[in-house]
């Protein structure tokens, strides 16, 4: 695998029985920057994940990491792998630094490298002052950041962050978020999953859109809304109700029209400009135009095109 990619996968599949949670997922993450995972819950993002980091196999394909095939644990790819599983769960009578310390040992690190590394994560992620507290007292936003912690602990070339700002208050999102971005300047490849379209928008430049184990969409976010069909649409307001408007727009072959008294709607089947056309359609059958405004289209509407209304819960 060249250098530049973090993550390849070929024709990834997983089953569990009859179900085919992922389905020849082809994958391609570069290096050095913030890649995200989106999908609705049930997509099939944890299962890729928990294949990339050893801990379930595929069934078909293949799956390379850091240059490094990885089929099950691989632990010259789990030393450079950085992990924070969804809704993780650590160990209530111990305290932020002393769970630090134990990933550290794990990872086979020095002493006198977790004493210089374990200060440096805490305040990184905004438990200073509280990293000799036990975790049963750490908020649902703490546990997080203490996650986040331990997935840095190594130094790792790649982080993997499964839903990192789930169950957090806005506040708690924004520091999740302003943590991921400071991960990838120093060089460091992350790639982190959600089902929250404002979380991605906000931190990543590329995306890969998975929904019922297929993958639908992989590349830049500003390429999305051109390169996927999205909802849009043109409304028109008249001065009053016209019997011939409505005939006029149904008419059209690019549009499918919804009436509401004075008010149209256009659900447009086309990515052309033709508000021109639709005006002259409206006046020409007696219509005078008092609003008209075109709607939708945005990366919102493209990702409700790839995913549906339940991706965007």
């Amino acid at each position: 695998m060249p250098e530049d990619r973090a993550i390849e996968t070929h024709d990834l599949s997983k089953n569990y029985g009859d179900r085919l949670a992922v389905d020849r997922l082809n994958l391609t993450v570069a290096s050095k920057q913030v890649h995200g995972f989106l999908g609705p819950n049930g997509a099939g993002k944890s299962t890729t994940i928990k294949m990339m980091v050893g801990l379930l196999r595929p069934t078909t394909g293949s799956l390379s990491i850091l240059g490094q095939g990885v089929r099950g644990d691989n632990p010259k790819v789990r030393r450079k792998i950085g992990y924070m599983p969804e809704l993780p769960r650590f160990p209530k009578h111990l305290s932020g630094e002393e769970l630090l310390d134990v990933y550290g040992r794990m990872y086979g690190m020095s002493k006198t490298e977790r004493q210089g590394r374990i200060p440096e994560l805490i305040k990184m992620v905004g438990l200073e002052g509280r990293g000799k507290d036990r975790i049963g007292k750490y908020s649902k936003g703490m546990q997080q950041r203490i996650g986040i912690a331990q997935a840095l602990i190594s130094d790792p070339e790649l982080v993997i962050l499964d839903e990192p700002s789930i169950g957090l208050d806005p506040v708690g999102m924004v520091e999740v978020r302003n943590m991921v971005k400071d991960i990838v300047k120093s060089g460091t490849t992350v790639f982190f999953s959600s089902h929250l379209l404002a979380e991605v928008q906000q931190v990543c430049d590329h995306v890969t859109v998975i929904h019922l184990g297929v993958m639908r969409y992989s590349g830049t976010l500003e390429d999305i809304s051109s390169k996927v069909m999205a909802r849009r649409r043109i409304v028109i307001e008249l001065e009053k109700p016209v019997d011939g408007v409505l005939a006029a727009l149904k008419t059209m072959k690019f549009a499918t029209v919804e009436a509401n008294v004075n008010t149209y709607t256009l659900h447009l089947d086309t990515r052309e400009d033709v508000r021109a056309e639709v005006s002259r359609a409206v006046t020409g059958a007696g219509g005078v135009i008092l609003r008209m405004q075109e709607e939708g289209g945005g990366l919102e509407d493209a990702f409700l095109s790839l995913v549906g209304k339940e991706g965007m819960a």
